[in-house]
């Protein structure tokens, strides 16, 4: 479920990168949550791919 939610979160945040800059602020925000979801995965000692 994580996981998911972090891809689609890169997906929108390359989407904004290349060309949506209005949002690119917002995108950068989810991007940022992502990560620290996929971290707290890893410092779980859960699978993050899973």
């Amino acid at each position: 479920m994580l996981t998911t939610i972090a891809v689609i979160l890169v997906v929108l945040w390359l989407l904004g990168f290349m060309g949506f800059h209005v949002l690119g602020g917002f995108i950068h925000v989810l991007l940022v949550i992502a990560v620290i979801l996929f971290l707290i995965r890893v410092i779980q000692g859960r699978n993050p791919l899973k």
